[in-house]
């Protein structure tokens, strides 16, 4: 599967560091056991599920509260 980067970035303010940090520690939460919020394969690994959940908006970046 693959899930279009452009999608992503807009989830994540733009930015590719949250991105990662965000879909990491998703895919960790799914590896160990978490369920899925999304409808697919059980065949595709946590790290592209991870991906498909955040563009499909069930996973959020947490605003930094500005000063």
């Amino acid at each position: 599967m693959h899930v279009p980067l452009e999608n992503l970035l807009d989830k994540c303010e733009g930015s590719v560091y949250k991105l990662v940090i965000v879909a990491a520690k998703r895919a960790l939460e799914l590896a160990e056991g978490m369920p899925k919020l999304i409808e697919v394969n059980p065949a595709i690994k946590p790290s592209t599920v991870a991906l498909m959940e955040i563009a499909a908006g069930k996973v959020f970046v947490k605003k930094a509260k500005s000063k």
